[in-house]
């Protein structure tokens, strides 16, 4: 999938994958796509529920061996 902008998020526990991807969307423009890579299991849920809450869209939650891959476009 195209992005504009990569966030290596893992290693990182709740909420600081979140926080993290909140502050790289604000310096992002209006249909951009985020990629975030994380390994907190957690995370799947708190993406799922930061795309509710911003009205950013979640295009897709994958994973691959230990990682969690998310791809977010910015409303």
């Amino acid at each position: 999938m195209q992005f504009d902008k990569e966030l290596d998020a893992r290693g990182l526990n709740c909420p600081l994958p979140i926080l993290r991807a909140k502050k790289a969307l604000t310096d992002m423009a209006s249909g951009q796509v985020l990629k975030i890579l994380a390994t907190d299991p957690g995370s799947v849920k708190d993406f799922q529920a930061f795309s509710k809450q911003t009205g950013n869209t979640l295009l897709s939650s994958e994973t691959a061996d230990t990682d969690f891959i998310f791809f977010m476009k910015k409303k």
